[in-house]
């Protein structure tokens, strides 16, 4: 992964957001949120493998 990637279900503050239903996002899906924080217990690897499962559907 070239770059960080920031979407609301890779974000620590996931489960008890307020905000993950009224912040902008961009083309593809990286949130523009001044509270996101990386969950570090998700893996690139995991989240790469989760993409790719997604885009074979």
């Amino acid at each position: 992964m070239g770059t960080e990637k920031k979407y609301c279900a890779i974000c620590a503050w996931r489960v008890s957001c307020q905000k993950r239903f009224g912040i902008s996002t961009d083309a593809t899906g990286n949130v523009h949120c001044p509270d996101y924080s990386r969950d570090l217990s998700i893996k690139d690897k995991d989240i790469e493998e989760a993409v790719k499962r997604d885009q074979s559907s």
